[in-house]
């Protein structure tokens, strides 16, 4: 049986706006002790946006992990004491300017829980339609795309897309839809 672990001291080595990086030091139920390292972020959440034309809401744009331009679908940090429908609707109204009528909370994964103790949610916004002009952060630039739902799977595919979560976001979409 696999049991969890004392912690034993927890230091915080790195606090920044996104992000605090604690080391731990933990002993294991049946003896030995050792140094662990932890992220602490907010939950997230990806956006599925679907149009009344089964179009999939997209967006292009710079990531500095992998110094590269991906495809992504639009998603972000839960502030405060959102809930992952309201940080969902903002994220999408804010990253494309669209909004959708009605909303389903469609999956949820732990992006790596070997380190990280965030969750990310993926919601399915329906009958998504352009309503405004997007609004991002002073250090977020899109661009904007919409293809046909098996586009989207195609990306995924084909390389395209290559985000981890947006891959997670794919599978619960079709599992969604095959139930």
């Amino acid at each position: 049986m696999i049991d969890e672990w004392t912690t034993l001291q927890r230091e915080s080595v790195l606090d920044t706006p996104i992000f605090r990086i604690s080391e731990l030091t933990r002993r294991h139920p049946v003896g030995g002790t050792g140094t662990f390292y932890q992220m602490t972020l907010p939950d997230w959440v990806n956006v599925v946006a679907l149009t009344e034309d089964d179009e999939v809401v997209l967006v292009r744009q710079f990531r500095h992990g992998t110094d590269e331009v991906t495809v992504e679908i639009p998603g972000g940090g839960i502030d405060g004491d959102e809930s992952p429908a309201e940080a969902a609707a903002r994220e999408l109204r804010e990253e494309t300017g669209y909004a959708a009528d009605r909303w389903e909370h469609i999956g949820v994964v732990e992006p790596n829980p070997a380190f990280l103790g965030n969750r990310c949610h993926t919601l399915l916004g329906l009958d998504a339609s352009q309503v405004s002009e997007p609004e991002p952060d002073e250090h977020e630039f899109f661009e904007l795309e919409l293809v046909a739902r098996e586009t989207f799977h195609e990306f995924i595919r084909d390389g395209t897309i290559r985000h981890a979560l947006v891959v997670a976001a794919a599978y619960h979409l079709r599992d969604w839809i095959l139930t």
